[in-house]
This record gives C-alpha cells, structure tokens and sequence, in this order.
C-alpha cells in the first residue's frame, strides 16, 4: 500500500494537471476591439458608449465615455424596447479609464484582460489557468467565469462599485462596501460609502478629496446614517433581496426589496406592486442611497424610484440630513437650501456658498456663529464634554476642522472637518461655529 504522503501528492498531481489543462474552446474566445460608431441611446451622466456582444437581456457589456478619450468598460442595464435611460450599474475599471482601439480579451487560458492599444494591462479577472472554460452573462446581472463543472472561478457580483443588484452580497470576508462615483464626469471613488461592519449596514462621509490634512493620516470617515439597517449580532453578510408579498391563488400582491442579513431577519427597503427582480440599490454621487426599478413590460418610462434614503416624502430621514443637499455649505430648511452664512450673517443660498479653504490654524483663528443649526456629524457621532473655549481651541488647533458644533445645554463639542448641509432648527442653543 502507498504511503499516506504519496497518495496525496498523486491526487494533488492529477488536481494539478486538470486545472491548467483545462482552456477555453477557440468559439468562446474574443477580443473586442473600442472602435467605431457610437450608440444612439439616452444613458446615464450622458455618456457616449459602443456596445458589446455579451448580452443577458437587459444588461449589456459596453465601453463607455463621459470624458473624451477616457473610456470604461461598463455593464449596461436597460433594452432599447423600452425607450428608457440605459444605467450603468458595474465597471471593470473604475477610475482606471482607457483610449480609443484599447481592447477587452478573454483568452483560452480563461483570463478576460483589458488592455490599452500599446499593450498595457489596465484590468484583469486574474484567472489565467485556473479552470475557466466560458464566459456569460447572468439574467440577474452577474458577469461570470465558470469551469466545466459550471462552478463560478470569477463573478462580478464580487467586485461591486456603487450598485448592489438583487442577489448580491456585501459580504465581512470580500466585497464590504458601496462606494460612490466622484462625479458624472469622474468615474473614480467618491468620499461616500455604504458600509457592512459589526453592526449591519450603515452610511459613511469620508473628508472632502484634497484637504490638507493633520500628519500621516486623514480624519476617518464620519457616520451620516441612522440605525435603519443595524442589527445587534454580528453578520456575514447581507444580501439585496427581492421577496413576494402576501400571496392570493398563489398571486403575490406585491413584492418587497429587502437587504436580508445572514443571521435572520430582514430590513425592508421598499414595496413594489410588481416583480421587483431588475431592481438596483444604488449609492449616488450626492451619497444618497437609492433603489430603482425596472420593469420590462412597459414601452416607456420603465424606470421607477422605489426607495430614497433622504427625502421629506418617503425617506427615512428628511431631505436636509443629507450632507450634499446644499453643496458644501448652506443652511437647509424643509429641502429647501434658504440660506448661505457668511462672516456678515445670512445672504440668499447659490452654489458658490463655500466654507473656508483649509488650513487655518493657531491661536489668532476666528469664528462666526450660526446659531440654531444641525449636521450629521452631531446627530450620528458622539460629541465630547468640554466647555466653548475649550472647543474652539481644539478646532483652532487642527488643519483639518473648518469649524465646530456646540451644544450649550450639555456642553458637547463637535469638530467638523466638513460642513455641507446645515439644517435650520428652533433651538437656539445649537450652534455651528465657522473659522473665518
């Protein structure tokens, strides 16, 4: 009888052997090539895009442009039928952004690769003889690489950027969180995220890109969600879910989007009256968090917001608390942006209202007061117990705070190194203090 050592490593040999044997037959190879015409359809941040063969009705791989000569290879979501906007739902390479003839290869040792035209790997899945045989598109908007046993080597459900679709996982060991897109002409990360952690899911703000920032590190992102997503143990993961409603002759009255947590349970994010499956949560460039639906049937206008995380109609928290709603500074009542603060006191609200450029520090730093104001920072983060000046000394102290939140009836201090959205209250004794 073999050795115990033997007969693993003769196993292990024949694993071996299988796996890089394994290739991708010629017919399911390809090369696009980012040439020619443009498509005639309306999408998302007015892109320019060529569409590509893989297709999995609705969904479309593409290359696409907002900027001219920088190019993406997006995952489209929306049919021609429906004479609606086309949404860009996942990127292979986003803030990596390629030219013109750059091309996108899945070759016979199972690596799809995109490349610029000199050459230069951009992107790859990284699966070069590692059993692939085949590429598709999933219905459900899953872009995968499967081996002869049909098992999922690669799958972009695992590398998402600002969309969850149904059936997707953010997940404690791999993909952890959503992040934003820049801008509509920026495809690279934005400064807000939707974050799984050790209390379920919530929303982050990380300091405005480009500040100037105290030593080696910048200020850690800031909470500006409530505990509409949290649980109390700790979950694996939590997955975008679609889940028929009551039912009446086996007939669902309607269908509800869910984010479900593994360890049980559920938190609904919205109720549709039709089968809700090509529906994407998506975190926008402002950092709110929003579900849309798709619903194919339908000629025209088949895209319908189900879900908005900041709004005064059906939001979880009113249109004001969303830190963007104003821009970089203004002071925001029922939605409305009403106010800019100035060292002068209040003027009309336009979009060059803007804090104070950093970095201003040392003892000579001052302020000016805009009193009856709250902000995210103070309603989600715990603020420390201090007297006023003792808070503006700690402000005045740091490069990275444009100004300080005080409460007066429990001596809280808050510093801010962003400010945004300021909503308008009655009390009088929360005041955001702004360096001049």
């Amino acid at each position: 009888m073999a050795a115990p050592t033997t007969f693993h490593f003769f196993f292990f040999f024949i694993f071996l052997v299988a796996t890089t044997t394994a290739k991708v037959p010629a017919n399911r190879t390809f090369k696009y090539v980012n040439e020619g015409e443009f498509g005639p359809y309306i999408t998302e941040y007015d892109a320019s895009y060529r569409a590509m063969p893989l297709f999995g009705s609705p969904f479309q791989l593409a290359w696409y442009n907002t900027t001219p000569g920088k190019f993406y290879v997006g995952l489209r979501m929306g049919t021609t039928r429906s004479e609606s906007l086309f949404r860009w739902v996942w990127d292979a390479n986003r803030g990596k952004p390629v030219g013109e003839k750059a091309m996108l290869i899945f070759s016979e040792d199972g690596n799809l690769i995109l490349k610029e035209k000199n050459g230069k790997v951009v992107w790859s899945t990284g699966t070069a003889n590692k059993g692939v045989v085949g590429i598709k598109l999933l219905p459900v908007g899953n872009i995968v690489l499967y081996d002869k046993k049909g098992v999922f080597v690669w799958q972009s459900f695992d590398h998402p950027t600002d969309t969850l679709m149904v059936r997707q996982s953010l997940t404690k060991n791999g993909p952890t969180k959503l992040v934003s897109r820049a801008s509509p002409k920026d495809n690279s990360d934005g400064i807000y995220s939707f974050v799984l952690g050790s209390n379920g899911m919530n929303l982050f703000v990380s300091p405005v890109q480009g500040m100037v920032t105290v030593g080696a590190l910048p200020p850690p992102p800031l909470l500006y969600s409530d505990d509409r997503f949290t649980v109390t143990q700790t979950p694996s993961n939590i997955t975008f879910t679609n889940e028929p409603g009551f039912s009446f002759n086996d007939v669902p009255e309607f269908y509800e989007l869910q984010l479900t947590p593994d360890t049980g349970g559920n938190f609904i994010v919205a109720q549709v009256k039709y089968n809700a499956t090509l529906s994407i949560l998506r975190l926008e460039i402002s950092g709110n968090l929003v579900a849309y639906t798709y619903y194919d049937p339908v000629a025209t206008d088949a895209w319908e917001r189900t879900f908005t995380y900041f709004s005064d109609d059906d939001g979880v928290l009113p249109g004001c608390a969303l830190p963007s709603k104003c821009g970089d500074l203004g002071v925001c009542q029922e939605s409305m942006c009403v106010a800019c603060p100035t060292e002068k006191g209040l003027v009309g609200w336009n979009a060059t209202c803007v804090p104070p450029a950093p970095c201003t520090i040392g003892s000579g730093v001052e302020y000016y007061k805009v009193v009856g104001v709250e902000q995210f920072i103070p309603k989600f983060n715990v603020g420390v117990r201090m007297s006023l000046k003792k808070c503006a000394k700690k402000c005045s102290g740091e490069c990275d705070c444009v100004g300080f939140f005080y409460w007066t009836e429990s001596s809280r201090c808050w510093s801010a190194p962003v400010l945004g959205s300021l909503t308008s209250v009655s009390n009088s004794s929360h005041v955001a203090y702004i360096k001049k």
